[in-house]
């Protein structure tokens, strides 16, 4: 069942999730030991004083595994997009800096007084917002509105040092972030984080070219169950087969049969005749295969 599926995974402090557009993304990690506060009942959510989450499970929701080449030649990325019809999954779309009032749908009940403002930073699946109840960040914010944020210098150069809380929201829920926001140079601090990266959100993507959205869906949250190579020492090196075929077997549920076909192909080291359509996708595949087989073989 979905909903227990996405359940277990919140449960999991080793699954990562993101919500946002290409471009400007907000990610909600955790660490094992860090206190969690949970609820499963009607929304499913996760807090830390670090940030947290929402998701709603709607009836429409379409989970897409996938798997990417990646950089490093010993390894591949992998995800699940959460993927809503275009009409039910498209947002605001606001293209200026806009007041929305107190942000009563909040995780935490402390936030909730808080006023929320979206950045304008348009897009279809998501909307990317700030929080603050600091009475110089809501004038800064107030000044700007009804004009697009990257045009306001001002805006731009004073608003990291306030750190207001980043709220991004899709429909079907969101991700709050509430460490400081890193200086312009500074690195992505550990846990919850967001990046907003105008170069990224000139090109007017929704989602990053190797994340397989199917035609007339968008997708405005994602989930990355934990990766089965394991980092030790800042390097990966030990390979977790628990981890890996329990993402297997949601490619094989939720993944492209052309991917999954092409793995195999490059597991029982055999060429296999294909359709034109598939054959770029079952290519993908036999490479990620062979990555893996190493893995897999040792």
């Amino acid at each position: 069942m979905l909903r227990d599926l996405l359940v277990d995974h919140i449960r999991d402090p080793h699954a990562s999730w993101a919500c946002g557009r290409f471009g400007a993304i907000a990610e909600f990690h955790r660490d094992p030991d860090e206190p969690v506060d949970i609820s499963t009942e009607a929304a499913i959510t996760a807090a830390t004083d670090r940030g947290a989450i929402r998701l709603e499970v709607l009836p429409e929701l379409l989970p897409v595994a996938y798997e990417t080449i990646s950089s490093c030649i010993e390894s591949w990325g992998q995800g699940v997009v959460l993927c809503l019809p275009r009409d039910a999954a498209a947002m605001s779309g606001r293209t200026v800096v806009t007041e929305l009032g107190a942000d009563r749908d909040a995780v935490r009940s402390q936030d909730r007084d808080a006023i929320l403002f979206d950045l304008g930073l348009g897009g279809e699946q998501a909307d990317i917002c700030v929080r603050t109840a600091n009475a110089e960040a809501i004038e800064l914010l107030r000044a700007a509105c009804g004009r697009p944020m990257l045009e306001n210098q001002q805006l731009i150069h004073r608003l990291p040092a306030l750190s207001p809380h980043r709220v991004f929201c899709c429909r079907l829920g969101r991700v709050e972030v509430y460490q400081p926001i890193p200086a312009s140079d500074g690195k992505s601090p550990e846990g919850p984080h967001t990046h907003v990266l105008p170069r990224l959100l000139a090109h007017g993507r929704l989602n990053a070219a190797t994340v397989p959205v199917p035609e007339g869906w968008l997708a405005g949250m994602s989930l990355f169950p934990a990766h089965p190579l394991r980092r030790a020492d800042g390097q990966r090196t030990s390979f977790d087969a628990a981890r890996y075929h329990a993402f297997q077997s949601l490619m094989k549920q939720f993944g492209d049969p052309a991917l999954v076909a092409g793995k195999q192909a490059a597991f029982a080291d055999a060429a296999a005749a294909v359709d034109d359509a598939d054959e770029r996708r079952h290519a993908l595949g036999f490479r990620i295969g062979q990555r893996q087989r190493r893995w897999l073989d040792s």
